[in-house]
């Protein structure tokens, strides 16, 4: 990978993060329309980037044909679907607990050496949809964690009476809410049509690949935990610090499906 892709994605990021926590200090909208562009402008070199290492790996390769491919484009992902929700909801405070994971998951994949691996017989377009609909869905789920922390974290500073002025310049407890179920419905919507790019992939290639993996029933029950949680944060009984849990233990099971599912367990499935 060249180095000025790698050292502008940093730069760009890292002063994203310092003007988004400038802007949590302050309140300054400068400083946080600064920080939305220069966290665009490390999207686009991080693009360029996983182009550069993915053309590293050899031919028809893809970022998640290893670990740190596939965190690359965790983070990728995770960035924009904040970028996306920023937009949306007109919120800029959140960026500052967002940036540092966007900033680890890239450095550390790229100062990793490559997986020396051929690539898999797993390829084609079908294929591709499938891993990078799944990764976008962690990442939305990830970004609805980090979410449901901050709403906990913010309630619990008002319940004491905490009341600093950074406390004021987070995100009310509502508009929280709904940015967590607006990051769970990308995740939804991406690992429905994701995991059915996946089955149809393996219909295809049943004489290769079994339709039996751990893979499938965790990520089956990562889909129905947080198809409840986005029901029961809707109701009264759960709105609020109850389904904020929900969605953090939910996050849990993601992080397992990514982590120890996809290297130990699964037979299909080793990075995404």
């Amino acid at each position: 990978m060249h180095y000025s892709l790698f050292n502008s994605t940093v730069v760009a990021y890292a002063l994203s993060f310092v003007l988004y926590l400038t802007f949590l200090k302050t309140g300054k909208a400068l400083t946080g329309r600064l920080g939305t562009l220069l966290l665009a402008a490390g999207l686009v070199t991080h693009y360029f980037a996983l182009l550069e290492r993915t053309r590293g790996l050899g031919p028809h390769a893809v970022p998640y044909h290893d670990l740190y491919g596939a965190m690359s484009l965790f983070g990728w992902l995770l960035a924009l679907t904040y970028l996306g929700l920023e937009l949306y909801h007109r919120q800029r405070t959140v960026g500052a607990l967002v940036l540092p994971f966007v900033l680890i998951f890239f450095v550390a994949a790229h100062v990793a050496p490559a997986d020396k691996l051929s690539p898999p017989g797993a390829h084609g377009p079908t294929f591709a949809f499938h891993v990078t609909l799944n990764i976008l869905a962690y990442s939305a789920f990830a970004l609805s964690f980090v979410l449901s922390v901050m709403f906990l974290i913010e309630e619990r500073f008002l319940r004491k009476h905490q009341l600093g002025d950074v406390v004021w310049r987070l995100p009310p407890l509502e508009l929280l809410e709904r940015m967590s179920r607006s990051s769970v419905l990308i995740g939804l919507v991406s690992i429905t049509v994701g995991t059915s790019f996946g089955f149809l992939w393996v219909y295809r290639l049943s004489d290769r690949y079994s339709f039996y993996d751990s893979k499938y029933a965790i990520t089956l029950l990562v889909l129905i935990l947080y198809v409840v949680y986005f029901w029961l944060a809707r109701t009264t009984a759960w709105r609020g610090a109850r389904a904020s849990k929900l969605c953090v233990f939910n996050f849990l099971l993601v992080f397992l499906s990514f982590t120890v599912v996809n290297l130990y367990l699964s037979h299909n499935h080793r990075f995404f």
